[in-house]
């Protein structure tokens, strides 16, 4: 375990070493990761328009959906804050 100089303590947290612990908190990731890609699929139902009046597009969408470790809801959140600012600009 990795000690700080500065006030001795830890600077990570220890594992859960409670196996119950571990497995229901791998269910939770799980399951946020299953609901974030349903949430990504149904945009990808929407059409052109609509995604376009969100601020994203399909592309997006399936740079959203094969790269989920990069964290889909942020990257998605500054494209459509990049799109909000190029609006008068295309």
């Amino acid at each position: 375990m990795v000690h700080l100089l500065s006030s001795e303590r830890p600077s990570l947290a220890a594992a859960s070493t409670h196996p119950l612990r571990a497995f229901a908190n791998w269910l939770v990731q799980l399951r946020a990761k299953r609901a974030r890609r349903v949430a990504l699929e149904t945009l990808l139902e929407y059409d052109v328009h609509r995604l376009n009046d969100l601020g994203i597009n399909r592309q997006d969408l399936f740079e959203a959906l094969d790269t989920p470790s990069r964290r889909p809801g942020l990257t998605l959140a500054h494209r459509r804050a990049e799109s909000s600012r190029n609006w008068l600009n295309p």
